[in-house]
């Protein structure tokens, strides 16, 4: 095939595969196609790579704005980060803790577990075992499977803890983990196999408790270099930015999907290119899977499915001091309250930075409220939470600044997309299926490391082995031979 022409005064080109999306998933579909021999061309609507994870210098600071974490498990990231040439360094955690009890005293400690009274402790220990059962038996690669799946998918995750317990202060304790510190939607809007899914991505759920586990690392230079090493690799003839995908197109008019031949030409339109190939890999979270119009257009089940997947809503919030005040006074930044507007704080501080650098969250309907409120107004109610955890040297930061990913054309929300009460037992085994021609990955769908750059490395491998016809289509899991796990 000639590699590139021009239709009137649009460019065309000539690949074996489209990629949708410039994020750790699809560029890792791209990279992995490439190796395979296989020509591609990388879509990517913004102006940069990375997709949700994001890097940039505000007001002469270093911050990263989207994803940042590596925990242990993440296989994946850590052997594409040591291939790449990158490294990482831990996130400081020496000193005491600080958490904030409902009646707004305030408690340092050291340790895993909150000093929230030897009752709600041990009833909390009680709990997360119970959740650790779960996980370990259910699994992330098929929850929806498993003969449990329906019970624990109809129930909200609220409801569920209050099921198991009448220590209300050791549910919402519980419930910091995986409603605003994972899936950054109220306990209320999503199920416990939800919950149970997030815990078993993560290994189990006393992981996902330990916030020395489970943001154990980050990236020198940020997450998204990860993704700008990959591209500056694949190189400028295939990764186009500023190129938003509006219509995927193969066949005919009177094709349908169930009729798909492979190797059918697949035409992919965008703002600045048009491209003809066999395979499609949309790489983008399924909540802007509707921002492409697909012909013929997509099974009615797919439609239904997309309806029931949503992004959660989180502040996070910046915050730095020219230097790391709370070290001189034995804490570690590190602060917990489940009623406070930030109900968790971290030190965030860049590697061999001298400042101090702090990040906070205020997640699902607190960030509701606050976006509701003039800019000023939100600053300092936030500045005045994260100074009820770490003194009033918090009020006064040089730099501060707020990721707000709800508002990105590209993104509409963070971290990433769950189902609502039901969706996912009822639609979970059809999410990864492929439709014709085109697949699908992102870390929305991935098992381990669901929500997590980890996952969605998986995924991207996986879609591109999908597509060398490496493993069957539709595969649930992420293992593959040879891949790092």
């Amino acid at each position: 095939m000639s590699d590139q022409r021009t239709l009137g005064s649009e460019r065309a080109i000539e690949r074996d595969v489209v990629v949708v999306g410039a994020g750790p998933a699809g560029l890792m579909a791209a990279r992995t196609l490439a190796a395979a021999g296989r020509s591609v061309a990388v879509l990517e609507a913004r102006d940069r790579v990375g997709g949700r994870t994001w890097s940039r210098t505000v007001d002469g600071a270093f911050l990263e704005i989207g994803g940042q974490w590596v925990s242990p498990d993440q296989t994946e990231l850590l052997a594409l980060v040591d291939e790449l040439g990158l490294e990482t360094f831990p996130r400081y955690r020496e000193g005491a803790s600080v958490y904030l009890a409902p009646d707004g005293s305030r408690h340092t400690y050291t340790g895993s577990m909150f000093p929230a009274g030897e009752a709600t402790v041990a009833e909390m220990g009680r709990l997360i075992g119970i959740l650790d059962e779960l996980a370990a038996e259910i699994g992330a690669a098929e929850p929806w499977a498993h003969p449990r799946a329906r019970e624990l998918d109809t129930v909200s995750f609220h409801a569920w803890l209050r099921a198991h317990s009448d220590d209300e202060r050791a549910c919402e304790n519980i419930g910091i983990f995986v409603a605003g510190g994972m899936l950054t939607k109220p306990a209320h809007a999503f199920s416990a196999l939800q919950a149970v899914l997030m815990a078993a991505s993560a290994g189990s759920f006393s992981n996902l408790v330990d916030e020395d586990f489970i943001l154990d690392r980050r990236v020198i230079g940020g997450m998204q270099s990860v993704s700008e090493a990959m591209a500056a690799e694949l190189g400028e003839d295939v990764v186009f930015l500023n190129t938003p995908v509006r219509t995927v197109r193969w066949g005919g008019p009177e094709d349908t999907y169930a009729e798909h031949v492979p190797g059918t030409p697949v035409t992919v339109w965008s703002d600045r290119l048009t491209v003809v190939a066999k395979d499609v890999v949309v790489a983008v979270p399924p909540n802007l899977y509707s921002r492409i119009s697909f012909e013929p257009p997509l099974p009615r089940l797919q439609h239904q499915m997309h309806q029931h997947q949503s992004l959660g809503l989180v502040i996070k919030v910046h915050a730095v001091y020219e230097t790391p005040f709370w070290r001189d006074k034995g804490l570690s930044g590190t602060g917990f309250g489940a009623h406070e507007l930030a109900q968790e704080v971290y030190d965030n501080t860049n590697h061999d930075d001298p400042r101090g650098t702090l990040v906070g969250f205020v997640s699902d309907e607190k960030a509701d409220e606050l976006f509701g409120l003039p800019a000023g107004e939100r600053r300092r109610l936030i500045l005045e939470s994260i100074s009820h955890y770490l003194g009033e040297e918090a009020l006064h930061p040089v730099v501060y600044y707020e990721s707000d990913f709800g508002s990105e054309e590209w993104t509409r929300g963070a971290y990433a997309a769950s189902y609502d009460l039901g969706g996912l037992h009822r639609y979970g085994a059809h999410q990864r299926t492929p439709v014709g021609p085109i697949r699908w990955a992102c870390s929305d769908l991935a098992a381990e490391g669901y929500q997590h750059v980890d996952g969605a490395l998986r995924q991207g491998r996986l879609a591109a082995a999908e597509v060398l016809g490496q493993v069957p289509a539709g595969a649930a899991g992420t293992a593959l031979t040879g891949a790092a796990r």
